[in-house]
């Protein structure tokens, strides 16, 4: 069933409008017709089972049959803190961890990032990539949108990481504790944060900060695994851990 979202304001008791490029979706593209179904999202955790009445271009209406819980989002508040890898990785990365349950994602500079974000083209990447993100929640049934922030330095990022139950570095030097090590048997945290570097990974400095900080360095296994890789892995080990 065709899966859309919404703003909050656009629900009104039995009646959701979906306008904008969805509108034109429905009308266009999927081509559907009025008596069709299809779940439409709040973005806050609202999903409404609804029959499309009337659609237009730039405006069709729903009137809601039931409210839902499909049980997409996951139990455990995730935030991916990704450096900037090179090329159009970072789209791929913020495509999977939305499928995987990641519900933020926060792109950072660190000091071996190759490619880094141009100050006058950060408004429109960020805008890219948030579509990205939602493209990627309609696909996987997801019913919030997880958000993708505004870039930011190593330091910034370490503030944010630092506030959530657990903060995950991924380090290609440690050499102690696994991911393995740091989850099983442990009680669900409320939140995670995954930390992961570009194609060069952590300079000694930053793991030595991001330790200070209060995260927990750990070693993703015996194999080296690339920098878009490494996200996916995680997230897949806490779902496994914390949801199934």
């Amino acid at each position: 069933m065709a899966r859309f979202f919404v703003n909050k304001e656009n629900i009104d008791e039995n009646k959701i409008v979906i306008d904008g490029a969805d509108a034109h979706h429905i009308a266009r593209s999927l081509r559907m017709a009025e008596g069709d179904e299809a779940v439409v999202c709040d973005g806050e955790g609202g999903e409404y089972r609804c029959t499309l009445t009337r659609i237009r271009d730039d405006e069709c209406i729903c009137e809601i049959v039931e409210q839902i819980n499909t049980g997409t989002e996951p139990a455990v508040n995730i935030t991916l803190c990704m450096a900037y890898p090179k090329g159009d990785k970072l789209e791929v990365v913020i495509q999977k961890a939305v499928e995987l349950g990641a519900s933020r994602i926060i792109p950072f500079e660190s000091s071996r990032c190759i490619k880094r974000p141009k100050a006058e083209k950060a408004e429109k990447q960020s805008a890219r990539l948030s579509r990205i993100a939602e493209e990627a929640a309609k696909q996987c049934g997801r019913a919030r949108i997880p958000s993708v922030t505004q870039p930011m330095s190593f330091n910034q990022m370490l503030k944010e990481a630092v506030v959530a139950d657990m903060a995950l570095l991924c380090y290609e030097n440690e050499d102690g504790m696994t991911v393995k090590d740091l989850i099983s048997g442990k009680d669900r945290p409320a939140s995670v944060a995954i930390i992961v570097g570009s194609e060069g990974g952590f300079s000694p400095e930053e793991a030595e900060a991001a330790k200070e900080a209060g995260c927990k360095s750990v070693s993703l296994g015996n194999r080296i695994l690339r920098c878009e890789t490494a996200p996916s892995f995680v997230l897949s080990a806490l779902s496994y851990e914390f949801e199934l």
